[in-house]
């Protein structure tokens, strides 16, 4: 609960992952686009790249197999296809390495690097396996974190009513399941995602012109 709580200082609070944008050109425009927007950027990102991922990160350190975590670190930060996604993706990722290191969990001290190199995956991978949260149980985790902000965001920006948002979450909680039993059957050829509706919202979000949220 720790893990995936709103009040984890990450700062995930801070980010739509290009929902801002999709607002502004008109592709969300209520419950029901803000639901799809969601929806689909879970079946396309989190079930194609994120879960899968997540899965062999917590075997490999699990195993203690450095080499591993390294190279599916790398794949997630060149799945990020804006700049403004992989500087998400890093600052998200160091903010929970640092948490760990002064937890006393010293695999994450190497993590805390200011390179960009650092993916919020790796981290939340190392944590719930070092924490003992069993690997089903930390990507539904995963899954119900992540909605939450996006949610969060979309009651903001469409904007929405709280009562709204809950429906969104209610349809979403029904979702995450499926989400985590496709993405643990995912082979490893089949893992990357392909969203170029998101990527461009995300581009053209870092220079527009009014903003509630960080790139």
């Amino acid at each position: 609960m720790q893990l995936v709580s709103p009040t984890l200082p990450v700062g995930a609070f801070a980010y739509s992952q290009g929902l801002e944008h999709a607002v502004h050109l008109g592709w969300v425009t209520d419950a029901k686009t803000a639901h799809s927007w969601i929806d689909g950027i879970a079946n396309q990102a989190l079930v194609d790249l994120d879960l899968p991922v997540f899965y062999r990160l917590y075997d490999a350190w699990q195993f203690d197999d450095g080499e591993c975590v390294s190279r599916w670190n790398e794949i997630l930060i060149a799945g990020r296809e804006s700049s403004e996604l992989q500087n998400e993706d890093h600052h998200m990722g160091v903010a929970l390495a640092r948490l760990l290191s002064s937890m006393q969990i010293v695999e994450a001290d190497d993590w805390t690097r200011p390179d960009g190199a650092t993916s919020w995956v790796t981290m939340f991978a190392l944590a719930a396996q070092r924490w003992g949260i069993d690997k089903r149980d930390a990507a539904l985790g995963f899954c119900w974190s992540w909605a939450e902000n996006q949610v969060a965001a979309a009651v903001k920006l469409v904007p929405l009513g709280q009562t709204d948002g809950q429906r969104i979450l209610w349809k979403i909680g029904e979702s995450i399941d499926g989400w985590a039993d496709l993405a643990a059957q995912r082979e490893t050829d089949a893992i990357g995602s392909f969203l170029p509706g998101l990527a461009v919202a995300s581009a053209l979000h870092e220079t527009q012109y009014s903003r509630l949220f960080r790139s």
